[in-house]
């Protein structure tokens, strides 16, 4: 049973990663954030052997052609939540991390705390500043519908999601930002 983190991410494709960014920055200034955050992430993950890492790709055919050399699964149609759940489902037996590609602090280290946090915990979340969140990890006592009725993209989204696992022992990690608009970038990189 090896621990998992799975990267969702949508392809490096100008004009369709990062639109709200990409009002304030323009389609190249966002595609070059997307690919270089999602960049790091994977290069951090990937150097950290206590766990794989998987990369979850939208639109479904855009695998083949990224230039990253980890595993890749398609996410599929379907909301957010459906798409998480889908992938979390794959593995079923071992701890399983979701991370986002927007968030430029994010690291394996994050991820090593997640997957200490799940040793006694059934799922284990990082906040994110705006009310949602940029990592969740479940582990094999997963709620049936884990990702229920939650209220995507919006500040309720975290809280949505928590309801889903009353009853159940839950751990939060660092709360960080993810990258929706420009105001939401690092000062270095305005």
């Amino acid at each position: 049973m090896r621990n998992t983190v799975v990267v969702f991410a949508r392809a490096p494709r100008l004009g369709t990663v990062k639109r709200r960014l990409a009002l304030d920055i323009g389609d190249r200034a966002a595609l070059r954030f997307h690919t270089a955050t999602l960049h790091g992430l994977l290069r951090s993950l990937r150097r950290d052997r206590r766990f794989r890492t998987v990369l979850a790709v939208t639109p479904d055919g855009a695998g083949a052609r990224l230039p990253w050399p980890v595993p890749r699964i398609a996410q599929q149609r379907g909301d957010i939540g459906a798409r998480m759940d889908r992938a979390c489902r794959r593995f079923p037996r071992g701890n399983v991390l979701i991370i986002g590609s927007d968030i430029p602090d994010a690291c394996a280290a994050d991820a090593a705390t997640a997957f200490r946090a799940l040793g006694s915990a059934d799922a284990v979340f990082g906040p994110a500043a705006d009310g949602g969140y940029w990592l969740v990890g479940l582990g094999p006592r997963r709620p049936v519908r884990p990702f229920a009725n939650a209220r995507w993209s919006t500040e309720h989204a975290l809280a949505d999601t928590l309801a889903n696992f009353r009853g159940r022992k839950t751990a939060r990690v660092r709360t960080l930002r993810d990258v929706d608009t420009a105001a939401d970038l690092p000062s270095s990189r305005r």
